[in-house]
């Protein structure tokens, strides 16, 4: 009965947009941080129970280990050995991770939706004017991480990775009731801009990792630091990474969202729509 009273209370789209928004969010996401590090089996399993109250589809017969000290690697944790399928098709661009299907097409110029009746610019979202114009006209899906969903993310091509963008900002929760009443809030939020070079310029792939609210840090294999909202660095963060399509490259401490952007050669999967429930490794766009 308490369950269902309490994921009766969070469905309710006033009181979840009240309890995740108007909120201070940076100082909660900082807390979730600290929290989430302690370690401790008993504090741990009593969270995860507490978390299974909001969240009724964690499914954690999947991970690699099944007892976890703190909840962080709760959050991070790595899944068995087969748990995922990749599709090696080399005209497929797979899906980078476990994900809710939300506003995808095409771009209408330099336009994106976040929902209906809500679009925002590519300039707004990435300040780099050359990638701008490189996908003008180009495809975009965008792909919800619940909370409760496997965190880490994977490389959907082979590709070399040559820098990352890191871009502060805020820590409004992305969930559809936010994108339905906050203009442009991909935009606002800290976030990292990734492109996967392909070897072919007009075949490349666009990765925008969101951080939101809760979202203690974004973690790089391909870079020394974790990007969180105690960074100070530079926003520009050079490496040399190269990937196989299916490497993991690197993993969110909570649930968030990654916008993958692609050049007008490709063209949304069959398979995919809004809504549709997508596993990493599956297809998510197709060369023209």
């Amino acid at each position: 009965m308490m369950t269902n009273l309490v994921r009766s209370m969070t469905q309710h789209e006033q009181l979840n947009f009240l309890l995740t928004n108007r909120v201070p969010r940076r100082y909660l996401t900082r807390l979730m941080g600290w929290y989430s590090r302690i370690e401790s089996r008993p504090l741990t399993r009593l969270s995860i129970s507490v978390w299974k109250l909001f969240a009724d589809d964690i499914n954690l017969s999947e991970a690699k280990e099944n007892t976890f000290d703190s909840l962080h690697e709760c959050f991070i944790r790595e899944l068995k050995d087969g748990a995922r399928t990749v599709d090696q098709d080399e005209n497929i661009v797979t899906s980078p991770c476990d994900a809710i299907v939300g506003a995808s097409g095409k771009i209408d110029g330099t336009t994106v939706y976040q929902a209906k009746g809500f679009p925002y610019e590519l300039a707004d979202l990435i300040s780099d004017k050359s990638l701008q114009e490189k996908y003008r006209d180009g495809v975009y899906v965008t792909l919800r991480l619940k909370s409760s969903m496997y965190h880490r993310f994977h490389a959907p091509v082979d590709c070399e990775v040559k820098h990352v963008d890191y871009i502060s900002g805020d820590t409004w929760n992305v969930n559809p009731i936010a994108l339905k009443r906050i203009e442009e809030l991909y935009c606002k939020n800290e976030r990292a801009v990734v492109e996967l070079e392909t070897g072919d310029s007009g075949k490349s792939i666009l990765m925008v990792p969101v951080a939101a609210i809760l979202v203690a840090s974004m973690r790089f294999h391909c870079l020394k630091q974790d990007l969180d909202l105690k960074y100070q660095g530079p926003n520009r963060l050079t490496c040399d990474a190269r990937y196989r399509k299916g490497e993991e490259m690197g993993y969110f401490q909570h649930g968030s969202t990654i916008i993958v952007f692609a050049t007008d050669r490709y063209r949304l999967h069959e398979d995919v729509s809004k809504g549709h429930r997508i596993f990493m490794g599956q297809p998510l766009l197709s060369v023209i």
